[in-house]
């Protein structure tokens, strides 16, 4: 029987990642992104794509629609979609904080609202949401990206106490750091939000060289994995991780957090 998964934000990284890896599994494959020409090669290997923006209802119900139609069926949905809006809390103009929530979790609720039908008539289905370690662990000017990651991974497990009895599951997937352009879009958007003459402008560049000294982490295909195995598992756990350092990190910074701020007190010296 053939499966059938929606992936949002396939144009790169982890995305696009799992967008290849649930095709070479033998799931037909509905995604989308802003980002047109990033969509080529995927419609190539036979990804069904379109154009997407998650902000807008209109968009996001036409690539739903379209794969009922074509399917009849939507077996798994990731919310993959997402970005930092990185910069002092001082100083993010509240506007672009607004902007990170519509897209973090605001457009994951969105699509979700549109798939749950689906998944009820059918009486099966698994909600991957990707989160972050960053909804425990946290450092400066990441305030708004960690606040939307907080409420996603609640929302979540929320969302789990409402379906499971339909057959449906929510789970949450949380990376830690990255060998995509996350990072670099993040401190993009960190500088973009300094005012004139900050008194914050050093402290972009220490945050920016500490991330740079933690290393890269893992790559998009090793998440994709961990992806698959979230929207597959017999038994679905509540959280998922891709190593034993991100999942302990998790863990100081939940249990040991006076611990965890005088370590990053001592980093940001």
């Amino acid at each position: 029987m053939t499966r059938v998964v929606i992936i949002t934000g396939i144009s790169s990284g982890m995305g696009r990642a799992s967008a290849l890896y649930f095709k070479k599994q033998g799931f037909e494959v509905y995604g989308g992104a802003r980002r047109v020409n990033k969509l080529v090669e995927l419609n190539e290997a036979g990804i069904h794509t379109q154009v997407l923006d998650v902000t807008d209802k209109i968009s996001i119900r036409s690539l739903v629609d379209r794969a009922i139609s074509e399917q009849g069926q939507i077996d798994v949905l990731i919310n993959n979609a997402g970005y930092g809006e990185y910069g002092p809390l001082e100083e993010v103009p509240i506007a672009n904080a607004k902007k990170q929530f519509e897209v973090n979790l605001f457009a994951v609720g969105q699509v979700t609202q549109l798939v749950l039908p689906m998944m009820r008539q059918q009486g099966f289905g698994r909600i991957v949401n990707i989160s972050s370690i960053g909804a425990d662990v946290y450092s400066p000017l990441g305030g708004w990206y960690h606040a939307t990651k907080a409420s996603l991974n609640m929302w979540s497990d929320v969302l789990d106490s409402e379906v499971r009895n339909f057959g449906i599951r929510s789970v949450v997937v949380q990376p830690g750091l990255t060998k995509s352009e996350w990072s670099k879009i993040a401190f993009e958007n960190a500088r973009k939000n300094l005012v004139e003459n900050s008194p914050y402008d050093g402290l972009v560049d220490k945050v920016e060289q500490l991330f740079s000294e933690i290393g890269t982490g893992a790559t998009s295909e090793q998440l994709a994995q961990v992806f698959y195995k979230a929207a597959t598992d017999i038994h679905p756990k509540r959280r998922y991780y891709h190593s034993l350092v991100d999942h302990g990190m998790v863990m100081i910074a939940k249990t040991m957090p006076n611990i965890y701020r005088n370590v990053l007190t001592k980093l940001m010296k």
